[in-house]
């Protein structure tokens, strides 16, 4: 009877149950969604939440918004450079016909004159939740100041790495998942162009691929060595391992014995590289002590976790003087390997990233020679007041570049230059577009601070 009489209640017990069981269902599924990583590290909701400098100095921008520390233009503070092509010596745009895409490179065609191969990384789609990344390519050239396909830009292709899922864990797991390369270089070295771009690996996460460039477009036919790249490699390291590793570079000793540059910071860490991605130990133990006494003197005083150091172009061998000067001779005294690293700032709602240029010597033990004192200054790029984010609101810091690209301007000129050859600079704007601008060497060196000195 007792059982009779509390069965009558079943049914709304249930269906408050059910109810309940529904409400927090949605509340929690609409409080644990998913923010998708950015493969620069990190989610962009966390990139944005990992740095509030606003109450380090209460410096305003003139409308009641506080202006964070080291996020504006300040005169002097910056080596700036001109075009030599644009009749407002400011930067040129590049477009890649009706795709939007970010991290340019350019070098120039071997064969069609004045064309460049251009590349970048497409911008992710509509599709939500989308794993699928992709590099755009496509011959170019210059009409009306703007770098531009000449006919539709087409996907590099580029397919699928292996993973390691035991590297790919936990909340990193959606990196695993990915598909296609992103963030890629070309470059040419002293004989041949090269891609290098982040995928899929199997001894890290994500670890970094290199590929001849040459089987990846229509470049023409020339004799190839069928070990040296011809299918997709992975860039090996000295242990450890990131999760995910970036911005690798190769450079070229005088012999043309070549070499991959893993990091510059903390420490530098480089090593002689085979064809098959493997390599010897860290050669720069070798001029660690120098490199030490430099890079404390001269790099930029950091403000760790905020700020930081990252390698972020090729590499190319530059001789200091002029090719114009008959007297100019490329010598071990005289000619350097050139890359540039950024200095990365991480502000609340914004990040910035300020250029600077390292030499270091052709010959071992390949000892950092030079870094410029100042960040240069790419002439264009907004200041505060002078440019709209996404929101179409006037900034109230500098406009974030990055600098993804070096290559000799002219057709014909690989890896080898001289203080007044013109270079290519390329960059990313704000991760929502591309842009270049074509420079003297010699203007990208100016107050170079000498290790020596």
């Amino acid at each position: 009877m007792l059982l009779r009489r509390h069965a009558r209640f079943l049914p709304i017990v249930g269906l408050l149950a059910f109810t309940f069981f529904v409400f927090f269902t949605l509340r929690l599924s609409s409080e644990t969604s998913i923010t998708l990583p950015s493969f620069r590290g990190g989610s962009s909701a966390e990139s944005a939440a990992s740095f509030d400098q606003s109450g380090a100095t209460e410096k305003t921008d003139g409308t009641g918004k506080i202006v964070p520390p080291g996020a504006v233009y300040v005169e002097g503070a910056y080596n700036e450079i001109f075009s030599v092509s644009t009749a407002d010596k400011k930067y040129f745009p590049i477009h890649f016909g009706e795709w939007d895409a970010i991290n340019p490179n350019a070098i120039p065609h071997p064969s069609l004159e004045d064309t460049w191969i251009i590349v970048a990384q497409k911008q992710r789609g509509e599709v939500k939740d989308s794993v699928f990344f992709a590099e755009l390519v496509c011959n170019a050239k210059f009409k009306k100041g703007t770098l531009i396909c000449v006919d539709s830009p087409l996907i590099l292709p580029i397919g699928t790495t292996p993973v390691s899922y035991d590297s790919c864990t936990g909340d990193r797991a959606y990196f695993g998942w990915s598909v296609g390369p992103h963030d890629a270089r070309v470059f040419y070295g002293p004989s041949l162009p090269y891609a290098i771009y982040g995928s899929t690996a199997l001894h890290a996460c994500l670890g970094q691929w290199i590929l001849d460039f040459r089987v990846l477009v229509d470049w023409g036919f020339e004799f190839f060595d069928k070990d040296q790249f011809r299918i997709p490699t992975e860039l090996q390291r000295p242990p450890p391992y990131n999760f995910m590793e970036k911005n690798y570079f190769l450079f070229w000793d005088k012999d043309q014995q070549m070499y991959v540059h893993h990091d510059i910071a903390p420490k530098r860490v480089f090593t002689q590289l085979s064809y098959n991605g493997t390599v010897g130990p860290d050669l720069a133990l070798q001029a660690a002590a120098s490199d030490e006494n430099c890079m404390a003197k001269y790099m930029p005083t950091l403000t760790p976790p905020h700020e930081t150091l990252h390698q972020a172009t090729n590499s190319l061998s530059i001789t200091l003087c002029k090719r114009s000067d008959p007297a100019c001779k490329p010598s071990d005294s005289n000619t350097f390997i050139m890359t540039i690293f950024q200095h990365k700032k991480k502000f609340s709602d914004h990040i910035l990233y300020e250029p600077y240029v390292m030499l270091f010597q052709q010959v071992a033990p390949f000892a950092v020679h030079g870094i410029t004192s100042k960040p240069f200054w790419i002439n264009g790029r907004g200041k505060q007041g002078e440019w709209k984010g996404e929101d179409k609101k006037i900034m109230n810091q500098t406009q974030f570049l990055y600098v993804t690209s070096l290559s000799w301007k002219s057709h014909g000129q690989k890896y080898h230059g001289y203080i007044d050859d013109v270079i290519l600079v390329l960059f990313g704007i704000e991760d929502v577009s591309t842009g270049g601008i074509d420079v003297v060497a010699g203007d990208l060196l100016k107050g170079l601070n000498l290790c020596g000195s």
